[in-house]
């Protein structure tokens, strides 16, 4: 994987952060993305990553974080859309739910990947056509299939998230270019004690585990794109 080119959103806390650390354990060459410019730096200091301020929920800021990602990295192998938001905290009822912070969840977890995967189609296309493969994993949640009170405009926006990217892998097959969405189960992060802030962390998996099985899962349809 030492000339792997990965890019990862939502890269300074929590999964996407262990993402970063996973992919830079393994040799990649990793770009992530994240909103506060501190934090950015830090992280792209400690782990030797090319650190980009921006907000995918925006749409002004999809251009250029993509041109940047592509910049620091000189193309793209993976893109790891990571960066979700709860939508409304504490999660309400969707009869309670504002329309405004039904829109933000939807901006994040939804439009925001397809602007920023439409944006570096071209560069995860050369890649594949170079025969290193390309992959775009979208991360999910159970709430995407699972309908749980409360969970509406997250539930919502990645089950969205889900059957965008089933229908993107399905036109994109014959360019080899997967897509994968996959759930990676409750973790520890502070996205979770967010949402459920009397869960026991010795209940839930590390980030570090689960930004390892999404690894191994992207390093197998790398493999296998071309099959």
């Amino acid at each position: 994987m030492n000339d792997l080119k990965v890019a990862i959103t939502g890269g300074t806390s929590g999964l996407g952060l262990a993402l970063v650390r996973e992919f830079r354990r393994r040799g990649a060459r990793v770009a992530f993305v994240a909103r506060t410019a501190s934090a950015v730096a830090e992280v792209a200091r400690s782990q030797q990553a090319h650190g980009i301020v921006g907000d995918v929920a925006r749409k002004e800021d999809i251009h250029p974080v993509a041109l940047q990602i592509s910049a620091a990295l000189g193309g793209l192998d993976v893109l790891v859309n990571n960066a979700s938001s709860l939508g409304p905290v504490p999660l309400a009822l969707l009869a309670d739910t504002e329309c405004e912070d039904f829109a933000q969840a939807l901006e994040t977890n939804l439009l925001g990947p397809f602007r920023l995967t439409k944006a570096l189609l071209g560069a995860l296309a050369a890649s594949a056509r170079q025969g290193r493969g390309a992959v775009v994993l979208n991360v999910s949640s159970d709430a995407a299939i699972n309908a749980y009170a409360q969970w509406g405009a997250y539930g919502a926006s990645k089950a969205a998230l889900r059957h965008m990217g089933a229908v993107w892998d399905e036109e994109l097959r014959g360019e080899a270019v997967r897509f994968l969405c996959l759930d990676p189960g409750d973790m520890d992060t502070a996205l979770h004690a967010r949402a459920i802030p009397d869960a026991d962390p010795a209940t839930l998996k590390r980030p570090e585990v689960a930004a390892r099985e999404l690894a191994d899962a992207v390093v197998h349809a790398l493999a296998t794109a071309h099959a």
